[in-house]
């Protein structure tokens, strides 16, 4: 046979190697191995943290809200990645309820909400969602906190239903578009089958291994507060869960971009709140931006605070809360300046 005859034709195939089965069959018992542990945990999770309000359904959508006290209709929103527990242990629920009737949902895609796929979750589609619950519940007139991306739902929400809203606690907010290398760490999950995949397997283990990491970040240069170990991590961690924060991770600048032409329209009461060292958003481009914008706003700034506020000033926070109260009992006077504790001496 001559040498021509030899040659491998360019259409037949190699043979697999060795190695690249043991890596495929290794690959796959690692994520079946992941998959098992996750599941797991997640039935835990919920085990240990069952339902600890009520559920109400609104366009198709279950939403969990937990709903305490009497008096004004204070509503609360938190951030990306955690639920209604996050006021719960904060302790901002309970000062709340002494002298409002509170209203705190889980959004949705958190906690126990729904979030279905057909609708993509922007801040304005969400308030629109939750004024609609508000509506069904008889509550008109709220004030309304939102910490973090929860502050962009109650903006929404404020420039959806003016006459709904007739005040509103921004606590720790992202409100103009700016550079953010977390966002493209953060939102891989948020894609289909890709994501999916990560979710039920090696996304939830990694962010059990960086929460630690991820609470200094949030709470520093404070350091976390020992009630904070409360919180139900794995609840956090769970797939569905994964899914809502990563989407909005994904969607905050472009929100942000859509929200802030119309900021100016923004007319009743507003606090502005946020840590002085918040390492996750910067308090003077964003939150010192706003209260420039909004001349009827006051802004308060927690020295030697981060991200979390609610958690390192609540009685400070609930302050700021009383003060648009106030504010709204009296259309048109300017909220008083609070006083912080010095730094080293959060509660």
């Amino acid at each position: 046979m001559s040498d021509s005859m030899r040659k491998k034709s360019p259409y037949s195939k190699e043979a697999p190697h060795p190695w690249r089965n043991m890596m495929l069959a290794g690959t796959a018992v690692a994520l079946a191995s992941a998959a098992l542990v996750v599941r797991r945990r997640t039935q835990q999770a919920e085990r240990e943290n069952p339902p600890a309000g009520q559920f109400i359904e609104v366009d198709g959508v279950r939403l969990h809200y937990v709903e305490r006290g009497q008096g004004q209709p204070l509503v609360l929103l938190h951030g990306n990645g955690t639920m209604i527990q996050d006021f719960d242990v904060s302790g901002l629920l309970d000062l709340a309820s002494e002298n409002y009737r509170v209203i705190a949902f889980d959004r949705p895609g958190y906690g126990y909400s729904e979030r279905p796929r057909t609708t993509l979750w922007t801040p304005t589609a969400q308030a629109r969602l939750l004024h609609r619950a508000l509506g069904r519940l008889g509550v008109e007139k709220a004030i309304v906190v939102g910490h973090s991306w929860g502050a962009l739902v109650a903006v929404a929400m404020a420039l959806e239903f003016p006459k709904d809203v007739r005040g509103l606690a921004l606590l720790s907010g992202y409100y103009y578009p700016s550079m953010r290398l977390d966002v493209p760490l953060a939102s891989p999950p948020a894609i289909p089958v890709i994501g999916d995949l990560m979710r039920y397997t090696v996304s939830p283990l990694l962010g059990r291994l960086m929460w630690p990491a991820i609470l200094r970040r949030l709470f520093g240069p404070a350091p976390v507060p020992e009630r904070f170990s409360a919180y139900p991590v794995w609840m956090s961690l769970r797939p569905s869960q994964l899914r809502a924060s990563a989407a909005e991770a994904a969607l905050m600048i472009p929100a942000a971009f859509r929200l802030r032409s119309r900021y100016h329209e923004i007319a009743m009461p507003v606090t502005i709140m946020a840590g002085a060292d918040d390492r996750q958003v910067d308090p003077h481009r964003q939150s010192e931006r706003l209260h420039a914008e909004l001349p009827q706003s006051d802004l308060n700034l927690a020295p030697g605070a981060g991200h979390m506020i609610h958690h390192l000033v609540p009685h400070e926070v609930m302050a700021a809360i009383d003060a648009v109260a106030s504010a709204v009992r009296t259309e048109g006077r300017r909220m008083p300046q609070l006083a912080y504790p010095a730094p080293g001496t959060l509660q």
